[in-house]
């Protein structure tokens, strides 16, 4: 039998991937194998993102042992390149103690550098410097009208609503590289060969309605008084936290720049276009295994 596996538990928000892992680390557990999950969703990194993140609590995680959540402050800028090694030394460390490492999350280009054979171009401090004080002078669409005349293709994918993305992209190719353009690799290759890559469904009119009401339950659970005291620990000092989905509605509610029906509005409309992305984002992934949810561990094990 091959050594220990690694699993990613990847789809849409909404979709129950952090449940199944759950159960499927229960279930290898209780074969023998000390499987544990590790983190893919780039808001998890953060400390008290909680409920806006829908993040499972520590009695929902049931003994599981789980990496990289609560490993970021607030006013940190989480990144892609940052995360990797973090992630994958996670995996080796699961793997050493015998046990199948289980990666679970939405966020795309978090979950392609840790399964696929992905390598980042350096950084220049300077170059990103002057781009992001260009983005503060002349704004985002400025840059993104740039980045369409040197690479179109990765101007249509990278997401015209985060600029740090932009920026990245123009660093890149400013130094003479090509850029990754936030998308896979020509020619994927696993990074560890015993992967098995799950993707859950959920048709489209189902998981609308499940999404605008997980947003509701979001504000009655108390988003607004977590996005206060996270406030208080630099949460606008961040470039990442603070534009996260809801949070910046959140912000502008306690600022008076929204109502809360109109934040909820705001933010139900992002989280299912961020969902159409996330589906889009995944489908391009090879021998990816797509399963309507929810899905047993059990059904997964033996197919």
């Amino acid at each position: 039998m091959p050594g220990p596996r690694l699993w990613a538990i990847v789809g849409a928000t909404g979709t129950g991937k952090s449940d199944l892992a759950i159960e499927l680390a229960e279930t290898l557990r209780a074969e023998g194998n000390p499987a544990e999950v590790v983190n893919a969703d780039a808001m998890q990194l953060y400390r008290g993102m909680d409920v806006g993140t829908a993040k499972v609590s520590m009695t929902e995680r049931r003994g599981i042992p789980h990496h990289l959540f609560d490993v970021l402050d607030v006013d940190e800028d989480a990144a892609v390149a940052w995360y990797q090694p973090r992630a994958r030394e996670a995996i080796e460390e699961i793997h050493r103690g015998g046990g199948d490492a289980i990666l679970v999350g939405g966020s795309g280009l978090y979950v392609s550098s840790v399964v696929y054979d992905f390598r980042f171009p350096p950084r220049d401090p300077e170059l990103r410097d002057r781009l992001e004080q260009e983005l503060e002078t002349r704004g985002a669409v400025h840059l993104l009208e740039r980045l369409r005349t040197l690479d179109p293709e990765a101007a249509a994918r990278v997401d015209p609503q985060n600029p740090r993305r932009i920026i990245r992209a123009l660093e890149v190719l400013e130094q003479g590289s090509e850029t990754h353009g936030a998308s896979l690799p020509e020619k994927p290759v696993l990074w560890h060969p015993h992967t098995r890559l799950i993707g859950l469904h959920v048709d489209r009119p189902s998981l609308v309605e499940r999404l605008d009401s997980r947003v509701e339950r979001m504000w009655k659970g108390g988003l607004l008084a977590e996005v206060e005291d996270l406030r208080a620990h630099g949460l606008e000092r961040g470039g990442t936290a603070s534009r996260a989905i809801g949070y910046a509605q959140a912000l502008a509610q306690l600022d008076g720049g929204l109502t809360e029906r109109e934040a909820i509005a705001q933010t139900q409309a992002l989280t299912r276009r961020y969902a159409r992305r996330q589906v889009s984002w995944f489908k391009r992934y090879p021998d990816l295994e797509w399963w309507e949810a929810p899905v047993r561990a059990v059904t997964l094990l033996h197919a």
